[in-house]
């Protein structure tokens, strides 16, 4: 039996399939700061290929659930919650193909200067995902404990902390970025360019993953 026959029953089986697409497509992102490390461009582009594939596939769960979500059903959260959170949890997926198309656009080179607050920044980033990933796998078991309880209150508890790690993830992206326009005089202006630009697209995604997780608490306490 496919998740989807059971999606009567309750949305939160087909919202964790889509879930684990995401959370593949996220996995897959420092590795593909670390092709770019070490000047593995063949890598990278078999990496980035496995995201767009990953994300195609969360996609199509995506629109098999506003195909398939009722009009109505017996939960304590509404329907238009549920789709924007579903929204949410996509742009996630939508985020990390981005981060891919900038990263082989050309050959880029990491500066070594700045490698470690690079993939600081990654880290930083990643943090926030597996924060909202420990709330998301949660849910099931919340749900079946009526969205109340104390393990209402550990899913709150790990949105906070999300929140928290995104604004660390801030602080990282803001230092990665003085540190890059500190080599204008060393690297090409494109570079610089396309470095930011990619900077911009890890606090994007750090972004979303604080915005699914506050969703996520919004519907809980509604």
């Amino acid at each position: 039996m496919s998740v989807f026959d059971r999606f009567e029953e309750s949305p939160f089986g087909p919202l964790g399939e889509h879930m684990r697409e995401v959370k593949q497509c996220v996995a897959l992102v420092e590795p593909m700061f670390r092709r770019v490390q070490a000047r593995d461009y063949g890598g990278l582009r078999q990496i980035t290929q496995q995201v767009f594939k990953l994300e195609h596939q969360a996609d199509e769960i995506k629109h098999e659930i506003r195909r398939r979500i009722p009009k109505s059903f017996y939960l304590p959260i509404y329907r238009g919650d549920l789709l924007a959170y579903l929204k949410l949890q996509d742009d996630i997926a939508d985020s990390v193909e981005d981060v891919g198309v900038l990263l082989t656009i050309k050959d880029l080179e990491m500066p070594e200067a700045i490698a470690e607050h690079i993939m600081e920044l990654v880290r930083r980033v990643l943090t926030v995902c597996e924060y909202l990933f420990q709330c998301t796998d949660q849910l099931t078991s919340l749900v079946e404990a009526d969205f109340e309880g104390p393990r209402c209150q550990a899913i709150l508890d790990l949105v906070a902390k999300a929140e928290h790690a995104e604004w660390r993830a801030d602080k990282a992206q803001y230092t990665a970025s003085q540190k890059l326009y500190s080599l204008e005089d060393e690297i090409r202006a494109t570079d610089i360019m396309l470095w930011s630009s990619i900077f911009q697209q890890l606090g994007k995604l750090a972004n979303q993953a604080d915005n699914t997780a506050e969703r996520l608490r919004r519907m809980l306490v509604h």
